[in-house]
């Protein structure tokens, strides 16, 4: 692995394409909405890019001056740089990594709450999940109407696809809840959800011997 964090990669993709100060870099990434895919400031860039400068990935080509603001140092992308890109995204397009995201943790232990809470907080969740989708489908609209080029906007596609499919499975699950049809632990005395007595209960080892049926 290059070891390159996800805003230094956008940073050297924006370097790639053409020359510029850290401002313009940014400024770009807010127009491009780059914020809705990495956690992006001006501070944490800034910092990103002195990074790549002193691992040699990029370097300073030139200053700009305009008006009475401060000199911006301008920088251009190097060929060590370029081959780092290409490998980190080699690396992260082909290879399958869990980022440990929170809504499955909570999916997990939901059983901890009473069944018709569930169902009205991933009611709510639904509601702006579906929000959000409707959100990109007016960003895919205007796109299509400046006719830009599908592979700048892939990340967006991927997006709202993923969203529709949470979409899809909240839905079914809010109406299994609702309908019974998903059983649900009692709660008991303490407030935990009964039949829970291990950590791995709900995987139980696939490998492991069946429990003796004859009383043993």
């Amino acid at each position: 692995m290059t070891g390159l964090s996800p805003l230094a990669i956008s940073a050297l993709a924006l370097l790639a394409e053409a020359e510029m100060h850290p401002y313009e870099m940014y400024q770009l990434m807010l127009r491009r909405r780059e914020d809705r895919v990495l956690k992006v400031s001006a501070g944490s860039l800034y910092r990103a890019v002195e990074r790549l400068a002193a691992d040699g990935l990029i370097e300073s080509c030139g200053v700009e001056r305009s008006g009475h603001r401060p000199e911006r140092t301008v920088y251009a992308i190097t060929d060590a740089g370029r081959q780092a890109l290409r490998q980190s995204l080699a690396e992260m397009l082909g290879e399958y990594v869990n980022e440990y995201p929170r809504f499955p943790v909570a999916i997990r232990e939901a059983r901890n709450l009473p069944a018709p809470i569930v169902a009205r907080l991933l009611r709510e969740r639904l509601a702006k999940v579906d929000a959000a989708i409707r959100m990109l489908d007016t960003s895919l609209e205007r796109i299509a109407a400046k006719e830009l080029a599908r592979h700048f906007v892939l990340d967006v596609h991927y997006t709202r696809a993923m969203l529709e499919a949470e979409s899809s499975w909240i839905g079914q699950t809010i109406g299994q809840l609702e309908a019974g049809e998903l059983t649900w632990p009692a709660p008991t005395a303490s407030g935990a959800p009964a039949g829970l007595h291990s950590a791995g209960a709900a995987f139980p080892d696939p490998d492991a011997s069946p429990p003796p049926t004859d009383g043993r």
